[in-house]
C-alpha cells in the first residue's frame, strides 16, 4: 500500500483505533473525549475555529478512506465519531456528567440514526455523508445536554 494511502488511514482510523476488533466506533468516541480536554479551555470562537477545521478534514480524509477500502462509511472509518464528540462536548464544561453525558447521547444517537441523523447518512455521498450524521449527532447530543442540565 502507498504511504499516501497509510496516511489516510492513520487519519480516518483515528490512529488505527478503527481496528479495534469490537465496537471502533464506541472506541472513536472516546478518543474524541481526551481531544476535547485540549479544546474546553480555550476561547469558544478558538474551540468552534478549531473543530470546523477538523471537520472539513474530517470530511477530505474519510472521503479518501472510502475509496481506498471500497464499500460506504468502512467501519475502520471512525474520525466521524471523533469529530462528532467533539461536537458533542463543544462549549460545555469539562466534568464527568458532561463527559458521560454527551458520550451516551452521542452513541445513542449515532446508533439509533433518528431523524433528520438517518437522513444525511442515507442521502448523503463519500465524507460528507460518513460525517455529516455524527456531526448532526453531536448537535443534537450537545442541546440534549444543555436542555436536561
Amino acid at each position: 500500500m502507498k504511504i499516501k494511502n497509510r496516511i489516510i488511514l492513520f487519519f480516518a482510523t483515528g490512529g488505527f483505533i478503527g481496528y479495534a476488533p469490537f465496537a471502533p466506533g464506541t472506541f472513536g468516541t472516546l478518543h474524541g473525549i481526551w481531544l476535547y480536554f485540549f479544546l474546553y479551555k480555550m476561547p469558544i470562537i478558538l474551540s468552534v475555529s478549531i473543530i470546523t477545521a477538523f471537520i472539513i478534514f474530517s470530511v477530505f480524509i474519510s472521503d479518501k478512506a472510502e475509496k481506498i477500502k471500497g464499500g460506504k462509511d468502512p467501519s475502520i472509518v471512525v474520525i466521524d465519531e471523533i469529530v462528532g464528540m467533539l461536537v458533542a462536548l463543544i462549549g460545555l464544561e469539562f466534568n464527568l456528567i458532561n463527559i458521560a453525558a454527551g458520550f451516551i447521547l452521542f452513541r445513542i444517537l449515532d446508533i439509533l440514526k433518528p431523524f433528520p441523523i438517518y437522513i444525511a447518512d442515507k442521502k448523503l455521498p463519500g465524507g460528507v455523508g460518513i460525517v455529516a450524521d455524527d456531526v448532526i449527532a453531536g448537535i443534537m447530543a450537545n442541546l440534549l445536554i444543555r436542555l436536561i442540565l
